[in-house]
């Protein structure tokens, strides 16, 4: 049977020579079923396996057809901010922790992409964010997010003080340790340590989160994904934007950070049985007894 996906990029979990056995072996898997497989530059650099061609993400963005990622949720997200504008789907298999959005155990991996490769499978499309930071009237920072856009408190360790507006609507005035945009994909990540709610990937929301906010009435609040958000520095001298977990830019008072959900979602590949709230359930531990 001719491969559902012809081309297909692995990417490996960064800094990590724990990644190369695995990279091999699934590689000369998909090799044996037919498959053109590429493997991505820093992957290569890192893990030492240079058994395939070895090209860069926009290399994969263009040839790849499918792009297994071998690691954890990080990984997922980086290569998700990368290949999503190209419409490349994305399966990942499980080298970090908690591994919300890696779906396959590494003990089941060629097996679970044998199956997809084979035509088995399920899609799914998950909303990104898009976000800007203004600073006197120009735009000096855009960049897509996956599970969240956080502003937050820089190294002083002080209280910030921002303005939200949805739709140019005047929402509050928070001063708190930062605020979580998240997405459904990214209320399992930080808005949930910080009390947000879950939300199924399905709904078509996003969750504002405040943390550690000084008026305790200050909750969490969830608004339409088309909705503009736009969050201004009122005060913090220090304050910092991370998107994805990662430190983007440091905030000055006055800024404007703009966020939207971005032209484009990001493709994953589901293994046959997949089940979001099966996953929940196993991540989360919610079956397991209390006593």
């Amino acid at each position: 049977m001719p491969a559902a996906f012809k081309t297909v990029a692995l990417v490996g979990r960064y800094k990590s020579r724990d990644v190369a056995a695995p990279l091999r072996v699934l590689g000369r898997y998909l090799v044996e079923r037919g498959c053109t497989v590429l493997i991505d530059q820093d992957t290569a650099a890192e893990s030492g396996v240079g058994d395939f061609p070895v090209v860069d993400f926009a290399a994969i963005a263009a040839q790849a057809h499918l792009a297994v990622v071998l690691g954890g949720d990080g990984s997922m997200l980086a290569a998700a901010r990368t290949l999503a504008p190209a419409g490349i789907p994305l399966v990942g298999v499980n080298q970090g922790r908690l591994g919300f959005m890696t779906d396959i155990a590494l003990g089941a991996m060629t097996e679970a992409v044998g199956r997809i490769v084979a035509g088995e499978y399920a899609t799914e499309s998950r909303t990104m964010l898009a976000a800007g930071v203004v600073r006197g009237g120009q735009t000096v920072l855009a960049l897509n997010a996956l599970n969240d856009v956080v502003a937050s408190k820089g190294a002083s360790g002080r209280l910030i003080e921002l303005t939200v507006r949805i739709d140019a609507q005047f929402l509050y005035d928070l001063r708190a340790d930062g605020l979580i945009v998240a997405t459904p994909t990214g209320s399992t990540a930080y808005a949930l340590s910080a009390g947000g709610p879950i939300i199924q990937p399905g709904v078509p929301a996003l969750a504002l989160v405040p943390i550690c906010p000084h008026t305790l009435s200050n909750r969490p609040i969830a608004v339409a994904e088309s909705a503009a958000l736009e969050i201004t520095v009122k005060r913090g001298a220090d304050a910092r934007l991370h998107l994805d977990g990662q430190p983007q830019f440091d905030l000055a008072e006055g800024d404007r950070v703009e966020i939207r959900r971005a032209p484009h979602a990001v493709r994953l590949v589901h293994p046959p049985g997949y089940s979001y709230y099966a996953m929940l359930r196993e991540k989360l531990r919610w079956s397991e007894s209390l006593f």
